[in-house]
């Protein structure tokens, strides 16, 4: 049987003492979970992302002290060479074998203020890079060996009072000339080549808006959820209302992830310490499911297919998932298997889950 793995990488806990990084590895043909440690000595990480073209690259968002001020720094790092190739230890002798982390090069933002997040490209070479420094935008090209980030272009929100942005995400449409940014209720479109601002969803939540993401296959369309418990779902081409609202969460939702195979699946992780799995068929790239060949179908079998079409589409929470005791601040699929996904509370649980075997032959059948 083939081994599937799913490679997933988590910020350390909140708690100043842990300066960790742990590289988990899920062997799902035994359903055993093994771990590495990579020490970040450098601060106390609040933001991580994995480069889509380099899996043994990273970046990070970290605290550190500087003239007596907490200010948050970005950096790019590689994390050793055997643990690319998933040689992971065992549960019982990884907690012994830290390892550290080789840096690569700071992200400079001495002049523009603490980083909120950094995101790569998502295609390409893994060399350009945006992160979010308080209210500037700021665009990296990585060169030599990612070794040094130069600064090729920028741009700052302006307005009234301290502007700051909270998240960001980079659009894979558009050839990757888009991306998305959240400040206080407002979500943002920007284009990467001016550095200008393209679209405008003001007051998109009640509250404070903390997480962005794209829909992989259908280019306009964009999730978004924050403080007023809700993950509301846009069409960037008529920012007016929201095209679904979902508000089946009890308290802030901190992440929102479309599945990067199956769109009309949906994750969110929010305060009230659940995960909840949505089934959002009706704005989905497949509204009707897969399509089928009208010659391979019987008379019956055509006669259903047309009564099944001519039913309303359903919107649905298929699960709900309430393993955790604290806050869920992470939730992330798989990018090995499309059916399996993980997600982090903030006393440092980490649960892996897999989308209900039912649903999955229904999606595939």
């Amino acid at each position: 049987m083939q081994l599937y793995r799913a490679e997933c990488l988590f910020p350390s806990s909140p708690k100043p003492d842990v300066l960790q990084i742990h590289i988990i590895d899920f062997d799902d043909e035994n359903n055993i979970i093994n771990k590495n440690v990579l020490l970040h000595q450098v601060g106390e990480i609040w933001h991580i992302s994995a480069s889509p073209a380099d899996k043994g690259v990273l970046a990070t968002c970290y605290n550190k002290t500087s003239d007596g001020k907490v200010v948050t720094c970005a950096a790019v790092w590689r994390m050793p060479k055997e643990l690319e190739s998933g040689s992971h230890e065992s549960p019982d002798d990884s907690s012994s074998n830290t390892q550290t982390l080789e840096l690569l090069c700071h992200l400079d933002n001495t002049a523009h203020g603490n980083m909120a997040c950094v995101m790569w490209e998502p295609m390409g070479d893994g060399k350009k890079i945006i992160s979010l420094a308080d209210n500037n935008i700021l665009l990296w090209d990585l060169q030599e060996s990612s070794t040094k980030a130069v600064l090729s272009s920028s741009s700052a929100l302006e307005g009234k009072g301290q502007l700051r942005f909270t998240s960001g995400r980079w659009s894979p449409h558009h050839n990757c000339t888009q991306i998305a940014t959240a400040n206080d209720t407002t979500v943002r479109g920007w284009d990467t080549r001016s550095m200008r601002q393209i679209y405008s969803i003001e007051n998109a939540h009640g509250q404070l808006v903390r997480d962005l993401d794209f829909n992989p296959n259908k280019q306009y369309y964009l999730a978004s959820c924050g403080d007023d418990c809700k993950v509301k779902f846009w069409d960037t081409r008529n920012v007016t209302e929201p095209v679904k609202t979902l508000e089946e969460h009890s308290h802030w939702v901190w992440n929102v992830r479309y599945n990067h195979s199956h769109d009309q699946l949906i994750l969110t992780g929010s305060s009230d310490s659940r995960v909840i799995l949505s089934n959002m068929v009706s704005i989905s790239s497949e509204p009707f499911g897969h399509m089928v060949d009208d010659d391979e179908l019987s008379d019956q079998e055509e006669q259903h297919q047309e009564e099944k079409i001519k039913e309303p589409l359903q919107d649905s929470v298929i699960a709900t998932y309430e393993e955790h005791e604290d806050s869920v601040y992470a939730v992330e699929w798989s990018s090995a298997d499309p059916w399996l996904f993980a997600s982090l509370s903030y006393d440092g649980r980490l649960v892996i889950n897999r989308v209900p075997r039912a649903l999955k032959y229904h999606i595939l059948l």
